[in-house]
């Protein structure tokens, strides 16, 4: 273990080696708890289990990946040499204190929890745009403004926790979840038009100037009316009428990418189907305002649990591959767990709305799922992001 928490070891080369692993390991763990709670064993109140299921899949878990991904992919675009030792080793720690922080519920004052909690975005925003700042790659300076959103965001869930508005609690999660489409949607632009031509050796499909447009300004519309909360004073016919567009437009911008060209290959296949969830998650939104029997949670948890965690789990197995120096073939097992995080996904959002009568057993299998395809990842990756790389380069 010291030698583990030793600056020069190989899990402290690039930013993605001890976020990832540590944020696949604790997704599981955290919806196993939040499983076991939904099964009525007594490990925290109703209250205090909705709040830290909702922020730590948020903010735990999604934001470690972002984090890693981010200042990961900052020193390929500048050209320098990112995050890692003891600066990384330190940002990791914060984390991991504020994950111990937020289980532990009421042992430490909750404006304690909420600062250890709240630092750890606003240092990664640093650490990243300082890079980019160098270089005035003024491109990516975007991610910079949504990471200080995110932040805005926590504090409304802390907030709202402390003092018991499920008001708050709602707005923040909210604002996040849109956030995190919203990266989805201007990362997933960049790459997956290129990994899908890369991958598959077929000719790169060119993006549609006018709907990327619409793609982009429909995704922060939404952002937009959900931060400011200009939502609740439209008419929902008006308002699923927009997500209707937005969810339109995302389908036929993921359509032209050629899923069929991917079907042999699980790092291609598994984004294809996992930004899928988007167009359908903007669906089952649409169809919640006109009154169909589809509840909020039901759509938004397409969103999160099968856009963001489906991506999540499709990037972190390819991105760990790739800056590791190892060829992009996973292991056989990572099919299994991209299909049953995908199954995890569907189950959480349609078959909840197919068989309502059966909701407590298709949320304890869809938990279960979810914590087969994180634990697969850390068995699969858990060497090789802790072993330098083969090839002797830094990283």
């Amino acid at each position: 273990m010291n030698h583990v928490l030793k600056a020069n070891h190989p899990l402290w080369g690039q930013a993605f080696r001890p976020l990832f692993l540590l944020a696949a390991g604790f997704s599981s763990l955290a919806m196993l708890l939040w499983g076991a709670s939904l099964q009525g064993l007594p490990l925290m109140s109703a209250t205090q289990s909705l709040f830290w299921h909702s922020h730590e899949m948020l903010f735990g878990f999604a934001m470690a990946v972002v984090a890693g991904f981010l200042l990961t992919a900052v020193q390929n675009w500048t050209g320098q040499r990112a995050t890692h030792g003891a600066a990384l080793l330190w940002l990791t720690l914060l984390w991991l204190a504020a994950r111990l922080m937020m289980l532990a519920g009421d042992v430490f004052p909750w404006w304690l929890t909420a600062a250890v909690d709240l630092a750890f975005v606003p240092l990664v925003a640093w650490l990243f745009g300082r890079m980019l700042w160098r270089v005035k790659q003024r491109r990516n300076y975007v991610f910079v403004a949504l990471l200080l959103l995110v932040t805005a965001s926590n504090a409304l869930m802390h907030w709202g926790a402390a003092d018991n508005n499920p008001a708050l609690l709602q707005w923040g999660s909210y604002n996040v979840s849109w956030l995190l489409v919203l990266m989805i949607t201007l990362i997933g632009g960049r790459v997956m038009p290129m990994f899908t031509a890369n991958g598959s050796m077929t000719a790169k499909v060119e993006p549609l100037p006018w709907l990327e447009k619409l793609v982009l300004f429909s995704s922060a519309l939404l952002l937009l009316l959900f931060v400011s909360r200009l939502y609740q004073q439209l008419n929902d016919t008006v308002l699923a009428a927009l997500l209707l567009l937005a969810a339109v437009a995302q389908g036929w911008r993921v359509a032209r990418w050629r899923i069929q060209v991917t079907r042999r290959i699980p790092l291609l296949w598994s984004l294809h189907l996992s930004y899928w969830f988007i167009p359908l998650g903007l669906l089952l939104l649409a169809l919640h305002y006109l009154g169909l029997a589809v509840s909020f949670s039901t759509a938004l948890h397409a969103l999160i649990a099968g856009a963001v965690g489906g991506m999540i789990l499709a990037m972190i197995a390819r991105v760990s591959l790739g800056h590791s120096g190892r060829p992009l073939q996973p292991r056989p097992l990572m099919s299994l767990a991209f299909v049953a995080l995908l199954l995890a996904a569907l189950l959480r959002s349609l078959l909840i709305i197919l068989w309502p009568a059966g909701v407590m057993f298709t949320l304890a299998l869809s938990a279960a799922l979810w914590c087969l395809a994180f634990l697969l990842f850390v068995v699969c990756y858990a060497a090789l992001l802790l072993s330098p790389r083969p090839d002797g380069k830094a990283g």
